[in-house]
């Protein structure tokens, strides 16, 4: 039988109103169909791992696997609630907001680190010039890479108060949010070619080893499908975070809209 974990409430923060990618802008967001700017997906599930990090803690920095489907948009200033229920593989989650499901999805503790082959993924320079976004953007099969990037003292606190997260863990033991493993897997979009205003859609994130505050972390991304459906643009990347050069953090597949339908509209 499920067991229900203690809520966890957000004031919900968007974390993107003057980043380029506009679908964080009210206006722009609004003009695609939506009531403002959306909260970053990658922030929403943030949010999410707040639940598996209380209750297995640093054993899922290490080895936790998350995955999340965002369905609606968690708008800024509202009250984002994260539910969990405990199943008898992990834990089922959900965020609503605004009397709204917003993302599904699940957490669980993997017996074991799975093995993965550093090798398999190649460290790929970012782009020197950023072409612009374009449906051939992303060709199945192309690798990229992103800039490197730690997140260790003043910037971890920051990212703990935007994402309102307060578990003692990342300051007291100097590891990093997993949450910020998701950033990075959005600059691989964002480093290699000049966007419009995008949606990540959702992710699925294995941990591999906890990151601390002075590693050094980039992204090794391949392109795994680009496609349409229902007239937007998607593609797909199976990716590796890699601390500094040697340790793989996480392996990550990560799904966003790069090119929505509503932009022919715009």
């Amino acid at each position: 039988m499920a067991a229900a974990l203690a809520p966890w409430r957000i004031s919900a923060f968007n974390t993107a109103k003057q980043s380029e990618n506009k679908m964080h802008d009210d206006t722009v967001a609004k003009r695609f169909g939506f009531s403002g700017g959306l909260v970053p997906g990658v922030e929403v599930m943030a949010y999410m791992m707040h639940l598996p990090v209380a209750r297995w803690g640093r054993d899922f920095l290490e080895r936790g696997l998350i995955e999340a489907r965002f369905v609606k948009p968690v708008y800024d200033g509202e009250t984002a609630t994260v539910s969990g229920d405990e199943q008898s593989d992990g834990i089922s989650l959900s965020v609503e907001s605004r009397g709204e499901l917003c993302a599904t999805g699940s957490a669980s503790l993997p017996a074991q680190v799975p093995a993965i082959d550093l090798a398999a993924y190649p460290d790929t320079p970012v782009v020197a010039t950023r072409p612009p976004v374009g449906a051939g953007s992303f060709p199945e099969g192309h690798w990229f890479g992103t800039a490197p990037v730690s997140w260790g003292g003043v910037r971890l606190r920051e990212y703990l108060d935007e994402i309102r997260e307060t578990e003692p863990i990342y300051l007291a033991d100097d590891l990093i949010h997993p949450g910020t493993l998701q950033r990075i897997m959005n600059r691989v979009l964002v480093d290699n070619v000049m966007l419009g205003p995008w949606i990540h859609v959702g992710s699925r994130m294995q941990l591999l080893a906890a990151a601390g505050g002075d590693d050094v972390l980039t992204a090794r991304a391949k392109v795994a499908a680009n496609y349409d459906k229902k007239g937007h643009r998607f593609a797909e990347f199976d990716a590796l975070i890699v601390a500094n050069g040697t340790t793989p953090v996480a392996h990550c597949h990560h799904v966003a809209i790069f090119a929505p339908r509503q932009k022919a509209a715009a």
